[in-house]
C-alpha cells in the first residue's frame, strides 16, 4: 500500500488536527485516517481545488480539541497519511483505490479531502474492490454530478455518479441520496427521463426541513451496512464557503448543513470526503474554515458513536 506525503516536519505533524494526529498510527487501531488529493485535472471552469487539503491542514495547528457539542476529542486518534500525488490521473487513482481497498477491508473509518470531486472516483472504485455487498451513497452537492463526460472527460468532476453506477455493489440510483441540489446539466435531464432519482433540492430542504430530510434519508439508506458520504463545499450557500468553483446562490446555510451531518451518522458511515475547496478563490478562506469544521464535526459523531456501540455492547 502507497502512502501519501506530507510536507510538514515530523514536530509539526504531531501537531497537526489541533494535535490528534498519530503520524505513527497502524491502520485499524487509529479513530480515523486521513489523506489529500490535490488534484483538480477533472474540473470544467475554475480551477485552484488542488489546494484545498494544505489549505485545511494549515489551520488546524491551534484549533481545540472539541467539537461544537462542547465534548472533547481528547483520546481521538487520527493519522493524516498525506497527499497523494502522481506524474498522472491513472497513477494518482490507482493509489488512492489500492489504499481505501485496504482500510475498508480492515474496517478502518476515513477522510478523504479533495481536490475536484473527480477525486471521489477513486475512493468509490477502492470500496467497490473491497466489498462484496452493495453499499449507500449520501451526496450533498450543488449539483448531480451524473453527466457521462464532460468536454470529453468521463471521469470529469461532473461524473462522480455516473461512475458510480458502473460498480457493481452499485445496482441503481437507489444507492444514491442526493442533497442540496439546485442545478442540473441537459445531459443529466435528459439521462434521469422516466426514472426516480433520491433528491432533496436545497429549495426542498428549506421548506421540509432537516428533520423530514434526514427522515426521507434513513428510509433510503437503511437496506445498507456500508454507507460513503461525499460533501461538496458549494453545498453551502456561496455566502458561507465563497472559494470553490462552481457555486451556486440558493445553497444549505452553515446549520442545516451541520445538523445534517449529525443525523447522518446515526447511518453506518465508513468514511467521507470534502472537496472542491479552493483557497486562491476566496481571500478570507472561508471554504477552508468551513472544510475544517465539517471534517472535526464529523468526527466528532464518529467517534461519539464509536464509544456508545462499545458501550452497547457492555465492553
Amino acid at each position: 500500500m502507497k502512502e501519501g506525503k506530507l510536507i510538514e516536519s515530523k514536530e509539526q505533524q504531531g501537531k497537526l488536527w489541533a494535535g490528534l494526529n498519530h503520524p505513527d498510527g497502524i491502520i485499524g487501531d487509529l479513530d480515523a485516517v486521513l489523506f489529500g488529493i490535490p488534484y483538480d485535472g477533472g474540473v470544467s471552469f475554475r480551477g485552484g481545488a488542488a489546494k484545498g487539503p494544505q489549505s485545511v491542514r494549515e489551520i488546524t495547528y491551534t484549533i481545540s480539541r472539541t467539537t461544537e457539542h462542547l465534548e472533547s476529542l481528547e483520546g481521538f486518534k487520527v493519522r493524516d497519511l498525506g497527499d497523494f500525488t502522481g506524474s498522472s490521473r491513472d497513477e494518482i487513482f490507482q493509489d488512492v483505490r489500492d489504499l481505501v481497498k485496504v482500510l475498508v477491508k480492515e474496517k478502518q473509518f476515513f477522510t478523504m479531502i479533495g481536490g475536484d470531486h473527480s477525486t471521489t472516483i477513486p475512493v468509490l472504485q477502492g470500496i467497490d474492490e473491497a466489498l462484496n455487498d452493495e453499499f449507500g451513497i449520501i451526496h450533498i452537492d450543488a449539483h448531480l454530478d451524473l453527466c457521462e463526460e464532460m468536454e470529453g472527460d468521463s471521469l470529469s468532476h461532473g461524473s462522480t455518479h455516473r461512475r458510480a453506477l458502473d460498480l457493481e455493489s452499485i445496482s441503481g440510483l437507489k444507492n444514491i441520496f442526493f442533497i442540496g441540489i439546485r442545478s442540473i446539466e441537459d445531459q443529466e435531464y435528459e439521462f434521469l427521463k422516466g426514472k426516480e432519482p433520491q433528491i432533496v433540492t436545497a429549495y426542498q430542504l428549506n421548506q421540509i426541513g432537516v428533520e423530514m430530510t434526514l427522515e426521507k434519508l434513513h428510509k433510503a439508506m437503511k437496506a445498507y451496512r456500508w454507507v460513503y458520504l461525499t460533501i461538496d463545499i458549494d453545498a453551502l450557500d456561496p455566502g458561507f464557503a465563497p472559494g470553490t468553483g462552481t457555486p451556486q446562490f440558493g445553497g444549505l446555510n452553515s446549520r442545516q448543513l451541520l445538523d445534517l451531518l449529525m443525523g447522518i451518522f446515526s447511518l453506518p458511515v465508513i468514511g467521507f470526503d470534502v472537496v472542491e475547496i479552493a483557497p486562491d478563490l476566496d481571500p478570507s478562506n472561508t471554504a477552508s474554515f468551513a472544510g475544517r469544521k465539517i471534517v472535526t464535526e464529523c468526527w466528532g459523531h464518529h467517534w461519539r458513536k464509536k464509544r456508545s456501540d462499545r458501550h452497547g455492547r457492555g465492553s
